[in-house]
C-alpha cells in the first residue's frame, strides 16, 4: 500500500473559519447600520469605516484562538457531521457573548429590543456561514476519504486469525475506515505472519518504535479471547503516543457494552482514545498552570526569601536542591526544591526518605510537613515541564525498578508530572518501592478519569492536607 502522510486539517478547517467570521460580521455590520443606527446604505463609507476595518482584522483572529482553545482543530476531520453543528453551536453562542458584552454593550439605542436583536442577529448569521462552511468542508473530505484520497495510518496488532478476519472486513467495505494499513505486529517474537499483502513489520517488543516510524495514527488489536492478556502490554507500549486504539471485541466485549458504533457498515470496535481530557480541558488547564504559578512567585517571594534565608543560617549549605526526573513522554527534566536534607545527602546513590530519616535537617522537616520544600516547582509548572496537578515525577532509577514489578507505571508518562496529585492526597509520600506501587494505581485512576472537575477535587484536598499538616 502506498506510503502516504498523516492527514492534517487544520488549515483547511482554519480558513473557512476565517472566513467565515469575516462575512458573518461584514453582514451583521450592515445590518446594525441599518437596522440599529438607522444610517442610510451607503457601502462605500461602510468599507471605509475604521471601527469596521478593525474589527475584520482583530475579530476573525479573536475568533480563530478561540477555536484553537476549545480543541475544534484537533483532529477535526474525525468528527461526524452532528457532532460538529453542535460543537459550533456552543462555541458561536459563547464567542458572541463575549462580543456583545465586550464591544456591543456600550452602543447607544432608541430601545433595549435593539439589543436582543443585536445578539440575536450575530448569533444566528455567525453560527450559520461557520456551520455551514464546516459542514461542506467535513462533506468534501469524508468524500476524498470515500475515494482513498485521504487516508489514516493504520497498524494492526495480533494474531493471524483475528487479523485475517478484519482485514477480510475490511476488504469489503475499505472506504468505511479509510485507512492505509501499514502492515502487521506480532504478539510474540517468533510470529513472522504475514497477511496478504500486509508486511510484517515486528512484534510487541518494538511496537512503539514502529508506530513513530510509519506515522500511525490508528491501531488495531486483533486477539483472540484467550489472548486477552496481551492487551494491557499493548496499551502500556503505546501511552506515550497520541494514537487511537482500536479494539476488535468479542462477545462478552459486546454484551458489556464496551463497543462503540462509529461507523454503522463495517466491524464493531472499541474505541480508546489518546487523551481522556477534552483539548479544550488541556488547554484550560495549562492557561491556569500559567496564571496561579505567575501569581504563586509573585506572592510568594517574600516568603522564599525568608525560607531562603532560614536555610542558609541553618548549614549553611545550598539553599536549593535540584534533581533530575521524568516528565511526559519520557523527557527529563530539572525539578526545583528548598532543600530539607543535609548537603550530599545521597552517597550510595538514590534512596527514599522515611520518617524517621537522619538525613532530613530539623528546618527541612518542618518543610516536608508543609510541603513548603516543594514551592520553587512552581517554576517547573511555568515552564511547562510540570503541572499544578498530576502523577508526582520520579527519578529514572526508580521508574526502572518499578517497571521490574508493575510495567504499568509507564501510564504516568502520558501526562505532565504534578505539584500535587491523587496519589499524594489519598497516599502520600512512598518510602520504598512497594509503597510507590501501591500509590501507582491511583494515579492511573487520574490518568484515565481526568478532568477539570477533578483537578480542582485533588486541588482543594491538597490545601485541607497542608492545613491540617499532614504534608508528610
Amino acid at each position: 500500500m502506498k506510503n502516504k502522510k498523516p492527514y492534517n486539517g487544520k488549515l483547511a478547517f482554519s480558513i473557512i473559519d476565517l472566513a467565515s467570521a469575516m462575512l458573518a460580521w461584514s453582514i451583521f455590520f450592515l445590518f446594525r447600520k441599518l437596522y440599529v443606527d438607522k444610517y442610510p446604505l451607503e457601502l462605500a463609507k461602510v468599507v471605509g469605516d475604521k471601527n469596521f476595518i478593525i474589527a475584520m482584522i482583530l475579530l476573525p483572529l479573536m475568533w480563530y484562538l478561540w477555536y484553537d482553545f476549545t480543541g475544534q482543530y484537533y483532529k477535526a476531520y474525525r468528527q461526524s457531521r452532528l457532532k460538529m453543528v453542535f460543537k459550533s453551536f456552543w462555541q458561536s453562542l459563547l464567542g458572541v457573548l463575549a462580543i456583545f458584552f465586550a464591544f456591543l454593550l456600550d452602543d447607544k439605542v432608541s430601545s433595549y429590543k435593539n439589543y436582543y436583536a443585536t445578539f440575536s442577529f450575530l448569533l444566528i448569521c455567525h453560527f450559520f456561514f461557520t456551520t455551514l462552511f464546516r459542514v461542506l468542508l467535513l462533506s468534501y473530505i469524508k468524500i476524498q476519504m470515500s475515494k482513498g484520497k485521504i487516508q489514516v495510518n493504520a497498524l494492526i496488532v495480533g494474531t493471524k486469525i483475528k487479523a485475517h478476519q478484519f482485514i477480510e472486513e475490511f476488504q469489503q467495505n475499505p472506504l468505511v475506515y479509510a485507512y492505509n494499513i501499514k502492515g502487521v505486529v506480532g504478539l510474540e517474537t517468533n510470529d513472522q505472519s504475514k497477511i496478504g499483502e500486509l508486511r510484517h513489520l515486528g512484534n510487541l517488543n518494538n511496537l512503539e518504535e514502529i508506530c513513530l516510524q510509519e506515522g500511525i495514527e490508528d491501531v488495531i488489536i486483533a486477539v483472540q479471547p484467550e489472548e486477552h492478556n496481551y492487551i494491557n502490554p499493548i496499551i502500556i507500549s503505546l501511552s506515550s503516543l497520541k494514537v487511537f486504539i482500536r479494539i476488535i471485541p468479542d462477545l462478552y466485549d459486546i454484551l458489556s457494552g464496551s463497543v462503540s458504533m462509529s461507523e454503522v457498515v463495517g466491524a464493531p470496535l472499541i474505541d480508546i482514545y489518546p487523551d481522556a481530557m477534552q483539548p479544550w480541558q488541556q488547554n484550560a488547564k495549562r492557561l491556569l498552570d500559567i496564571l496561579i504559578s505567575l501569581l504563586s512567585l509573585f506572592l510568594l517571594l517574600p516568603f522564599f526569601l525568608l525560607v531562603a534565608i532560614i536555610i542558609k543560617l541553618g548549614d549553611g549549605g545550598p539553599v536549593f536542591y535540584s534533581q533530575m526526573r521524568v516528565g511526559r513522554g519520557g523527557t527529563a527534566f530539572r525539578l526545583y526544591k528548598f532543600r530539607s536534607m543535609k548537603d550530599n545527602a545521597e552517597p550510595n546513590g538514590p534512596a527514599l526518605s522515611s520518617d524517621n530519616d537522619e538525613r532530613i535537617t530539623p528546618f527541612g522537616g518542618f518543610m516536608r510537613k508543609w510541603r513548603i520544600d516543594e514551592l520553587p516547582q512552581f517554576w517547573n509548572v511555568l515552564k511547562g515541564e510540570m503541572s499544578l496537578i498530576g502523577p508526582r515525577p520520579e527519578r529514572q532509577y526508580f521508574i526502572h525498578e518499578m517497571s521490574k514489578i508493575a510495567p504499568q507505571v509507564k501510564h504516568l508518562q502520558r501526562v505532565k508530572p504534578g505539584l500535587t496529585s491523587l496519589g499524594m492526597v489519598k497516599y502520600g509520600y512512598a518510602q520504598n518501592v512497594d509503597e510507590m506501587i501501591e500509590r501507582l494505581k491511583y494515579d492511573i485512576i487520574y490518568i484515565e478519569k481526568r478532568s477539570l472537575g477533578l483537578d480542582f477535587k485533588i486541588f482543594l484536598y491538597t490545601i485541607i492536607t497542608l492545613i491540617r499538616g499532614r504534608g508528610k
